[in-house]
């Protein structure tokens, strides 16, 4: 083992005898406790010879990072205690998990909200025990783990997420461990570039500590294994000063890290002092630490005649069957007597006062610090009043409005009132979605350079714009996180880019659903257009509806869909999502010119009941429909609505019920999702035995997916998105797609068995009009005017046969 001396030997640096003995005693404490989670469930204080019934009989965990993240932990309780800091920690390797909740409990207070694990041996033993084992917690830093806000299960969002919590927070230090695998992937290669967006004025700080272990699970890291010159020179261009701290003797170690520590503090405190008291704007270069010390640090040299400290063997459980091998438990015993749990821990297995004195009191306290339990500190949004921007509608299925600009102007309000706690975050596209009217009370965050030519660019900007979905994502989670609000928009067809981060948001909000001393926070909301139906122009690359898909697996406590059809029904649908808590809310909306169907009034009570029957535009009321049309999305509601128009004009006694879905999850069973309609409730709508046309926004297996197990399920048929796409027209896409009014007529016709043969001239007319539309298309390269101006008008004359096929019928 690499351990220290009992009395350290003096090596000049900033720490007296004192402070060293002191913070050496709480690093072997926090590496004792995290080793005896690894590894044990009973005598945790070994005041006996370990025995096979003390190990547990499955071993999970990872050693390899944790002696570092625990050597920080302790240099950080220094400076907090002496600077009287206001700082957290996110851990990049997250699954070095025994650290964090070692340090909680050194801290008290992990007993706090945990009182079975109280400060003692039985409460020692628990903690052993419960670290990756059934009914106990994950071996991640995981929301269970007091002072995180970052899981790391997944790698790559340390600093997204270490930014995103000091965005508007001007007293706060965040310091960031980047593991050397981690700083492989493509998020955080990315997010290095944050100090471009970080204001010294007005924001916090944040202390990224890169550490160099060397090695992945079984392979060596790639920025272990350049030059030191050509790592350094790498950070600098990233905008970073870094300094480098590395070896492996402790005490060594232990001086060196602390005055790294004091002159980056130096310098952060000098670059923000600098900023709010002499009013310096350019873009300061931020201090950062590479911190290079063993994989495995303190952990046995060697087992089986194999090296482990400092080599890949120590990444996960060094050794792993010390319950039955006579000579791994002995290892593991030498190991964790090293460490001198005598001098750490007292009669009753409490820390001693050297060891429990380190750390700052209360609030101070890493693992207590209110900004990583953001539900405590979040304050409801100033919210206007949606109504004032309502959208008039004098007739429905009229007018031309770009509903995602109407909710602009409302965002722009929000904005103007909550100036300190929300923001908006955008892949470059915040004034292509048409979100552009906030920039008349916000610019865009930007603390690089500024040229004459640029719009709306301010180091004090709200509107957070960069080409990296993942680093939108990550701040937006890590601001959410620290109890504030925001919003993130996007194309819908890119959004999938973080399908794997908001797995780990959305596991999250479910896991602290159950932990009762976590506070809800703000929910996650997406504004996600430039959508499927209206991607005709950038072709097929832009048309992928699936991240609805993707969101709906998780668990329905915290996911919520809607797809509102107009300008109006987006307005209130937003503010409900603004105003609500732990959800993830995808709400999707067109961007183009559309028509309107609600006014204000209406809109609000069918977007409260999420789904609803269309009464202006059926015609079967006292009576069963003939058949159901029904619709989710902007562009499936309005070829619904031609649809309808078409079939009344055929057929004036064909019965047509129109229902429009706001909320996608009133279609589940309300025993699956708090939002699922009863049985009764869903058949008053749908009918226990007539056909329905379902047209969908996105791909159409997901409407049979939540509608299994209604009692008409077997006659509801969907159309939707179903991998047809081009560069085309509007109309075209919706065609290839068989979602177009033509198609959807022609369906119902089928399904309506007293139609029969009387149908046959209108079923020809419709699929005239199919042939007619492509050559046109192909022709004149936009839609057919009758397409391109339609308006709901009710019911019209049927429409008139094809002046005769332009093309080939086979082609059509």
């Amino acid at each position: 083992m690499t351990t220290s001396t009992e009395q350290p030997p003096t090596v000049a640096g900033p720490l007296d005898d004192g402070e060293l003995r002191a913070i050496d005693a709480w690093w072997r404490a926090a590496n004792y406790l995290s080793v005896g989670q690894i590894y044990l469930m009973g005598n945790p204080l070994l005041r006996e010879p370990l025995r096979p019934e003390h190990v547990k009989p499955r071993l999970l965990g990872h050693w390899g990072t944790t002696p570092g993240l625990n050597f920080v932990y302790a240099h950080l309780n220094r400076v907090i205690a002496a600077r009287d800091l206001d700082a957290m920690y996110v851990m990049g390797p997250g699954h070095g998990g025994p650290g964090p909740v070692a340090a909680a409990w050194l801290e008290g207070t992990y007993s706090e909200v945990y009182p079975e694990v109280s400060q003692d041996e039985p409460g020692l033993q628990r903690l052993f025990t419960q670290f990756s084992f059934p009914g106990g917690i994950p071996s991640h830093v995981a929301p269970e783990t007091p002072g995180s806000i970052h899981e790391g299960g997944e790698l790559g969002y340390a600093l997204s997420h270490a930014y995103g919590a000091a965005f508007d927070n001007p007293g706060l230090l965040v310091a960031a461990v980047v593991g050397d695998g981690e700083a492989e992937t493509g998020p955080l290669a990315t997010s290095w570039h944050s100090t471009k967006f970080v204001d010294p004025a007005r924001d916090g700080a944040v202390l990224p500590i890169l550490h160099l272990n060397g090695y992945k699970i079984a392979n060596p890291t790639v920025l272990a294994r350049i030059g030191r010159d050509e790592l350094t020179d790498l950070l600098r261009g990233y905008g970073h000063e870094p300094h480098v701290v590395e070896g492996s003797d402790p005490v060594q170690m232990h001086q060196a890290f602390a005055a790294t520590l004091d002159r980056c503090l130096d310098e952060i405190a000098a670059i923000q002092r600098r900023a709010r008291d002499e009013g310096v704007s350019e873009r300061p270069r931020w201090p950062m630490v590479v911190l290079r010390s063993p994989k495995g640090w303190t952990g046995p040299a060697e087992v089986d005649g194999l090296p482990v400290e400092g080599s890949w063997r120590s990444h996960q459980v060094p050794f792993s069957n010390a319950r039955d091998d006579e000579g791994h438990r002995r290892v593991l015993e030498t190991w964790m007597r090293s460490y001198r749990p005598e001098e750490l821990f007292d009669a009753d297995g409490a820390p001693v006062p050297a060891v429990r004195d380190l750390h700052p009191g209360g609030d101070r306290r890493m693992s207590a610090n209110p900004h990583t339990n953001g539900g405590a500190l979040l304050r409801p949004l100033r919210m206007p009043d949606f109504r004032d921007h309502a959208v008039e509608v004098t007739e429905p299925g009229t007018g031309a409005v770009e509903a995602t600009r109407v909710l602009g102007r409302f965002l722009r309000e929000v904005m103007r009132q909550n100036m300190h706690d929300f923001r908006l975050f955008a892949p470059d596209e915040n004034n292509s979605n048409r979100l552009g009217d906030v920039l008349e009370v916000t610019d865009r965050t930007w603390v690089a350079e500024r040229l004459p030519t640029d719009d709306h660019l301010a180091p004090d900007g709200r509107v957070m714009e960069i080409l990296s979905e993942h680093t939108c994502q990550g701040w937006l989670e890590g601001y959410l996180l620290t109890g504030r609000h925001g919003l993130f928009s996007c194309y819908e067809a890119f959004v999938h880019i973080v399908d794997s981060m908001v797995n780990q948001h959305a596991k999250w909000l479910k896991t602290t659903n159950g932990i009762p001393w976590r506070q809800p926070i703000a929910s996650l909301n997406y504004l996600l257009t430039s959508h499927v139906w209206r991607q005709d122009h950038n072709g097929f690359s832009h048309q992928d509806p699936g991240f609805i898909d993707h969101v709906v697996n998780k668990k329905a406590d915290v996911i919520r869909v809607y797809l509102p059809p107009d300008a109006n029904t987006l307005l209130s649908v937003a503010d409900h999502c603004l105003r609500s808590r732990q959800y993830v809310n995808v709400v999707v909306a067109g961007k183009q010119p559309a028509l309107q169907y609600l006014d204000m009034d209406a809109a609000v009570v069918h977007a409260t009941k999420g789904i609803g029957i269309w009464d202006w535009a059926s015609n079967d009321a006292g009576q069963e429909p003939d058949v159901v049309l029904a619709c989710a999305g902007d562009v499936p509601t309005m070829e619904t609505l031609a649809a309808a128009e078409v079939l009344r004009g055929w057929f004036p006694d064909l019965r047509v019920r129109v229902v429009n879905v706001v909320d996608l999850m009133r279609l589940q069973d309300e025993r699956e999702h708090p939002h699922g309609l009863s049985g009764a409730a869903f058949d008053s709508l749908f009918t226990r035995d007539r056909p329905v046309v379902f047209a969908y926004h996105g791909y159409p297996w997901l409407i049979h997916r939540l509608t299994y197990r209604r009692t008409n399920h077997r006659n509801i048929h969907v159309r939707g998105y179903v991998e047809e796409g081009t560069t085309t027209t509007p109309f075209d896409i919706c065609v290839m797609n068989r979602i177009d009014r033509f198609n959807l007529a022609i369906a119902a016709i089928d399904l309506v068995p007293r139609l029969g043969a009387t149908s046959a001239h209108a079923r020809e007319a419709l699929v005239g009009k199919l042939i007619e539309h492509r050559a046109y298309v192909r022709t004149h390269g936009v839609d057919l005017p009758e397409i391109r101006d339609w308006q709901w008008s009710g019911a019209r004359g049927p429409v008139t046969e094809s002046p005769g096929p332009l093309v080939e019928p086979e082609s059509a």
